[in-house]
């Protein structure tokens, strides 16, 4: 990623859960906090399709209270001085074309109502899984990128890969004729390991662009042990290569995953006695990396 002038810059920043789930971590004071206090410098909204009351499964009330929290999200985030990830969650569908049409018009839509907003960027499928394949995923970018292009020329734009975001090399094989996406991988990393890392590496070193908007300490489930020697060889890969990425998630779900504990009813102002494991060790993290 490079900003306005450039420079090489590194986004580093915390996914929220499912907006439709945990709209309420959402709000002014949690982003403002975040920045100055973790020295985030961006938030990714997770937007989820086709889970309850997913975009494209629940009602149109529903709809427009998720378009009106990514409005609010993405306000509070420029108001905070944070970059922002508008994340068109696919999870459960597996293959981004079974909403495509769904998806054409969220980021016509998107892109036109942040088209003067410098600061943000859109995914367009989080983790196409199922087998479904890199042609597909490919195919589907090039009818949904063109709408964001039309508003936004100047977009950074993240694409989903294969297996959960994992298979990169199957986009480097066959990239899409664009010159400002960048292709995401995602990991846990008490499940992936040195082969994965490895991937990374290669990809990158054979000049992929690649975005870690997803990333997690336990394992691929977003539950069980932390594993932090893992977390630490992958954020020092990251760091070797000014790869940005985000950590998941900004919620108190009981789950290894999420930072805060599931007792936490702060919604801003967080204290040690909000964090569980994961939390406190990310929230450090962030402490402790120069910022920009």
């Amino acid at each position: 990623v490079v900003d306005k002038n450039q420079s090489v810059f590194q986004i580093q920043g915390i996914s929220t859960h499912n907006l439709a789930w945990y709209p309420e971590y959402v709000n002014q004071s949690a982003f403002t906090f975040m920045k100055k206090n973790w020295k985030v410098n961006a938030v990714r909204l997770a937007m989820y399709t086709a889970e309850y009351n997913g975009y494209c499964t629940g009602d149109a009330s529903n709809r427009r209270k998720l378009e009106a929290c990514i409005d609010n999200g993405v306000k509070y985030a420029t108001n905070a001085g944070l970059y922002v990830i508008i994340d068109w969650h696919i999870l459960s569908d597996c293959d981004p074309n079974q909403n495509k049409d769904e998806a054409i018009a969220f980021f016509r839509e998107m892109a036109e109502v942040f088209a003067d907003n410098d600061n943000v960027l859109y995914e367009i499928c989080n983790e196409p899984n199922g087998g479904t394949s890199w042609d597909s995923i490919k195919s589907y970018a090039e009818e949904v990128i063109p709408v964001i292009r039309a508003q936004k020329p100047d977009a950074v734009i993240l694409v989903g890969t294969p297996t959960w975001s994992q298979e990169i090399d199957k986009a480097a094989a066959s990239p899409l004729d664009d010159s400002n996406v960048m292709y995401t991988l995602h990991f846990y990393a008490g499940t992936h390991k040195d082969d994965l890392r490895n991937r990374l590496e290669t990809c990158v070193q054979n000049g992929l662009p690649v975005f870690v908007s997803e990333f997690g300490m336990c394992d691929a489930s977003g539950n069980g042990a932390n594993d932090f020697v893992s977390t630490s060889k992958w954020l020092d890969l990251l760091n070797k290569y000014q790869i940005s990425f985000c950590c998941w998630n900004l919620a108190n779900k009981d789950e290894s995953s999420s930072v805060f504990k599931a007792s936490s009813t702060a919604l801003s102002d967080w204290t040690d006695d909000d964090f569980n494991e994961s939390g406190r060790w990310i929230r450090d993290y962030f402490r402790g990396m120069p910022q920009k």
